[in-house]
């Protein structure tokens, strides 16, 4: 009996130490490896992680003689369209300025200065406004354009005329509740690569009689002659 149970004392403490050593050396061992690698990491960590801001939140910055600007349509007629500059916001919901139809931002191609802004109900409003408007237009002027539910309906020959000469390529296809963001110039050479059109399609529309809003951001080049 003697015999017995001191081969299981020491069956028991052979099991007890290999326990105490495995602790030791794998867990303990884990613990340290992870608490550095926390520690490393709370040292590298900055303490605040702020993302680069842009002017008018664009994904990027402009480089110099460059204007930052950023248009957003209206959504179907419940959400009003947004037109930012140089980090300034020239019309929106928020500022109470924008309309059904046409919304457009006059802005000085030089010096980045607003001029101007208005909005034409393109539905039911007086057509010969918006003429009066475009035509006064001097040169150099850039021309920022957000359409807002029904862009179209009142919209004739010499407003489209008017738009392709400010640099449009698609003002000649737009239609009913067709969305529409364009950037133009007054005395521009070529065609406005800042533009975007999407037609009211009752197959894709996103909303019910409306497509998608659009939005476009961009560094527009500063009038330097």
């Amino acid at each position: 009996m003697r015999i017995t149970s001191v081969i299981r004392y020491m069956v028991l403490l052979i099991t007890l130490l290999g326990t105490w050593f495995i602790t030791q050396t794998y867990f303990h061992q884990s613990w340290k490896a992870v608490s550095l690698r926390s520690w490393l990491g709370a040292m590298n960590k900055p303490s605040s992680e702020k993302l680069p801001q842009h002017k008018c939140g664009n994904q990027k910055s402009c480089p110099q003689n460059y204007f930052a600007f950023r248009i957003i349509s209206g959504a179907a007629n419940v959400v009003g369209p947004s037109i930012c500059f140089e980090d300034l916001v020239l019309m929106s919901s928020v500022k109470n300025n924008i309309g059904r139809g046409l919304n457009i931002a006059l802005v000085n191609g030089t010096t980045g200065q607003l001029l101007k802004y208005n909005s034409f109900d393109m539905y039911s409003g007086d057509i010969t406004k918006l003429q009066t408007f475009l035509q006064e237009i001097k040169h150099g002027t850039l021309v920022l354009t957000a359409s807002y539910d029904d862009a179209a309906t009142k919209m004739n020959d010499k407003v489209r005329a008017y738009f392709t000469e400010l640099g449009s390529n698609y003002v000649g296809k737009l239609g009913f509740r067709d969305n529409w963001v364009f950037l133009g110039a007054k005395g521009l050479m070529n065609k406005s690569p800042f533009e975007k059109h999407i037609k009211n399609n009752k197959e894709t529309n996103k909303y019910e009689g409306w497509p998608e809003l659009l939005e476009m951001e961009g560094c527009a080049p500063r009038k330097m002659d």
